[in-house]
């Protein structure tokens, strides 16, 4: 199977290169709406093209690392089902937790990318070498972004970024021939 998928030519050279990126939940994985059950629980909707999105940055080598400034059962669940090892609950200042990530990967910024929707992910953002905003993110922070989705939070952006660099990295037609040679072996 050929891959169908295009994105700018000056994108994926930006996007080349990049060992790590730094994920945003709400407005981000999820579209931004905080829901609350009768009992006052939080409930999250997360979209099944961005968790695939995640697996497959993994298997090619890529390292998903969630930082977020809130914390959820839902979400952890979540983040546990798709096997994310590098996770950051309740952090207000993203820029330190993301420098020490780096250190701990044995990585630079010029290896980052980073993907965000409001002002507290801005500093992360202009820290790293590719930048990604969903198509739904503030005006400020999609100034900064090296690409916006086409795609709002929640529904499908992640994994557009996610392809965006697996394109980029060169894996992307290997996995979807991965993909299709395990199904036809069906």
């Amino acid at each position: 199977m050929t891959p169908t998928l295009i994105f700018p030519p000056e994108t994926l050279l930006k996007a080349q290169g990049i060992r790590v990126v730094f994920v945003d939940v709400d407005g981000v994985m999820t579209d931004g709406g905080l829901y609350f059950s009768e009992s006052g629980e939080t409930l999250k909707r997360f979209h099944v093209l961005d968790g695939q999105g995640l697996k497959l940055l993994q298997k090619a080598g890529i390292v998903p690392v969630v930082i977020t400034g809130r914390d959820s059962a839902p979400l952890r669940k979540r983040l546990e089902a798709l096997g994310m090892t590098h996770v950051h609950f309740g952090v207000e200042d993203k820029l330190p937790v993301a420098e020490k990530t780096l250190a701990v990967l044995g990585l630079q910024w010029s290896q980052a990318a980073a993907m965000g929707d409001d002002w507290p992910d801005l500093p992360v953002m202009q820290a790293c070498h590719f930048a990604c905003a969903p198509a739904n993110a503030h005006v400020e922070v999609k100034a900064v972004a090296h690409y916006t989705t086409c795609l709002r939070g929640g529904e499908g952006a992640v994994r557009e970024c996610c392809d965006l660099l697996l394109i980029a990295s060169g894996r992307y037609a290997s996995l979807l021939a991965d993909r299709q040679l395990s199904t036809d072996r069906r």
